[in-house]
């Protein structure tokens, strides 16, 4: 019967394990785009996903945009500015992005400056948001149900020892 149990829950929670819960991760990685060397990171969550473009060797007037378009057509492509960051020596522009549905959707980086206009792109899927303050008990089970383990072990052998020592 557990065992039952145990595959329906893996079969329920299977779509779950696909979906992105986490810190952000890269999807472009130290490209030159004209006068500067960028990375994009993102964790792009259905509804407003978050997106951070690293610079290096970027001029000071630099301008950072970010254009999202579904990769199916059926939306126009939506631009946003990015906010700069001065982050201990690092600089970085940070900016919010809305997605409606999970699809695959082209992210495009436009950098505009007095050296000119340059852009790269990068494709990404958004995923369902977590369960909010669930996230944490969810993730927290395999290492209570360890230490529930590890303490009943214990106990039980403890309990042996004092037995013997009765005896």
């Amino acid at each position: 019967m557990r065992t039952i149990v145990v595959i329906l829950l893996v079969l329920c929670l299977r779509s779950l394990a696909f979906a992105h819960n986490g810190p952000p991760f890269p999807i472009i990685v130290d490209q030159q785009v004209g006068p500067c060397i960028i990375s994009v990171w993102t964790d792009p969550d259905i509804g407003q996903g978050s997106f951070f473009i690293i610079t290096q060797g970027a001029p000071n007037d630099l301008t950072v945009q970010l254009a999202v378009q579904p990769a199916s057509g059926r939306l126009p492509e939506a631009t946003y500015n990015a906010a700069r960051e001065d982050l201990r020596g690092q600089v970085q522009y940070k900016t919010m992005v809305n997605f409606d549905v999970q699809e695959q959707w082209r992210v495009r980086v436009k950098l505009s400056s007095s050296k000119g206009v340059d852009e790269t792109m990068a494709f990404v899927e958004p995923t369902p948001q977590g369960f909010g303050r669930w996230d944490l008990l969810l993730y927290l089970l395999p290492f209570l149900a360890i230490g529930f383990l590890w303490l009943r072990a214990f106990a039980t052998k403890r309990h042996k020892v004092n037995v013997r020592r009765v005896r």
